[in-house]
């Protein structure tokens, strides 16, 4: 039949969808027979009235001869990627119905940045049922599916999706109050292990659970060691600039549940509305709708961290629903700071000294600062070694460490003792000074002793 009246059937998809749209089409055309594709010029793209329906029906006059189809390789997970067509017209039959399907993709340039799914068909009604198949396929295929994945911008300006492969952490290596620890895992993975029992109970499965505490206590890592203990889930990490991509994000995780959605530093996004700028902050109401627009039985994950807990808005912060959980992450204290220093130990030749008043001496002190404060050990191990450098571990000892010590405190500039949790200033007389529960005290590593400050 004469195709130039024939209506066509237009879906514009997110960038991001380029290789579940390949794998859809794919999946579709590997059990026909008969089916062809046709390339097109790439530079088709940069022509506004170019459309299926234009080059049908007479009207388009630009390049539009058939070329060899293009292909890009599209990221589908760490270190692998598919190819996927660029700019093409597949010929084929759905349920019998002979159908014509444009693809293409452009990057955020041109009349018509992003994905392009054209379809003509005789009945409208034969179109619209593909385009429906292929959406279930492309969920089916999904490649962001129980993948870790981060936003960030492209270089046209849009948000770009990175996946990433995280570092098994050991529950041991979470150094954190044991109550505080189990308050964190029975939030997460006790719901996710027991979401069977909730629901038949008619209990809800989305849950918040906000970590808060003082720059470089555990709070990332919490939440790194979470994810390799929820396997399988789509995680979706939104940081600085990528915070914008939360609504993305949100409908990213409510279709390939179960998921979480991390939100680090949600202060700069969800202070409170009555400081100036926040009151018409949109970031802040849309994290409050997408929290409260999950159903009860959506298996997804809000968590949020903070060093600043004091700016939340309260309509985040003080409701249930939103946040049930909420776990201080603070300072470590000295059963922490000993198992700190024993886990950053584990991996050197340490000498297995007495590390009881090094301890004491760090009271106050944040994580990050203890594996520090152990790096710096073994590169004074290694000086002192007095031969020509190798890959070997130098034996390290309490000496170094007390050397490693003195030298953070005294030596390091004052921003970066700030940010690794210690006291800038140090005390006339004393060979440092540290932070105890009530105020400043003085540590000397040659006699071990301690005194106001």
């Amino acid at each position: 039949m004469d195709p130039s009246g024939l209506p066509s059937f237009t879906e514009r998809l997110d960038a991001s969808e380029h290789a579940n749209l390949q794998l859809a089409l794919d999946a579709l055309l590997s059990s026909q027979d008969g089916w062809s594709l046709l390339g097109l010029p790439a530079e088709l793209h940069h022509f506004g009235g170019f459309s299926l329906a234009s080059i049908l029906g007479g009207r388009f006059h630009g390049p539009s001869e058939p070329c060899a189809p293009e292909f890009v390789r599209v990221p589908v997970d760490v270190d692998r990627t598919h190819p996927c067509l660029r700019l093409g017209v597949y010929l084929l039959s759905f349920d019998e119905a002979p159908l014509v399907v444009l693809v293409g993709f452009s990057e955020g340039h041109g009349p018509r940045p992003g994905l392009l799914l054209d379809v003509v068909a005789a009945e409208p009604d034969d179109a619209a049922a593909f385009v429906a198949r292929i959406r279930e396929l492309m969920h089916e295929h999904n490649v962001f599916r129980g993948k870790v994945l981060s936003f960030g911008f492209t270089e046209w300006g849009g948000f770009g999706i990175s996946f990433h492969s995280l570092p098994a952490i050991r529950r041991d290596s979470v150094v954190l109050p044991e109550a505080d620890l189990d308050a964190i895992e029975r939030h997460t993975i006790g719901v996710s292990r027991n979401a069977g029992a909730l629901l038949a109970a008619g209990r809800h499965l989305k849950r918040g659970l906000l970590l808060y505490g003082p720059p470089g206590t555990g709070k990332t890592l919490s939440v790194m060691y979470l994810c390799g203990q929820l396997p399988g889930r789509t995680t979706l990490l939104l940081s600085g600039p990528g915070a914008g991509a939360l609504g993305q994000a949100a409908a990213i995780a409510r279709s390939l549940q179960p998921s979480m959605v991390v939100l680090e530093d949600v202060d700069l996004v969800a202070m409170e509305r009555t400081m100036p700028g926040m009151g018409t902050n949109p970031l802040l109401f849309q994290l409050l709708n997408e929290m409260d627009g999950l159903s009860d039985d959506a298996d997804v994950v809000f968590v949020l961290t903070t060093n600043r807990v004091d700016l939340l808005e309260p309509a985040l912060a003080a409701r249930p629903g939103r946040i049930d959980q909420a776990v201080e992450v603070g300072l470590p204290d000295g059963d922490c700071r000993a198992r700190l220093l024993d886990l950053y130990l584990r991996d050197t030749d340490f000498d297995g000294g007495d590390l009881t008043g090094l301890v004491d001496a760090t009271e106050g002190v944040t994580a990050s600062f203890v594996k520090e404060l152990v790096r710096r050990a073994v590169l004074v191990a290694a000086l002192e070694r007095g031969r020509e450098p190798d890959d070997s571990s130098p034996p390290v000892t309490v000496a170094h460490l007390d050397s490693a010590l003195d030298d953070l405190l005294h030596h390091s500039a004052p921003i970066l003792r700030s940010s690794l949790g210690v006291n800038p200033g140090a005390t006339d007389g004393a060979d440092h000074a540290v932070v105890e529960p009530g105020g400043w005290f003085a540590y000397a590593p040659n006699t071990g002793q301690t005194f106001p400050g």
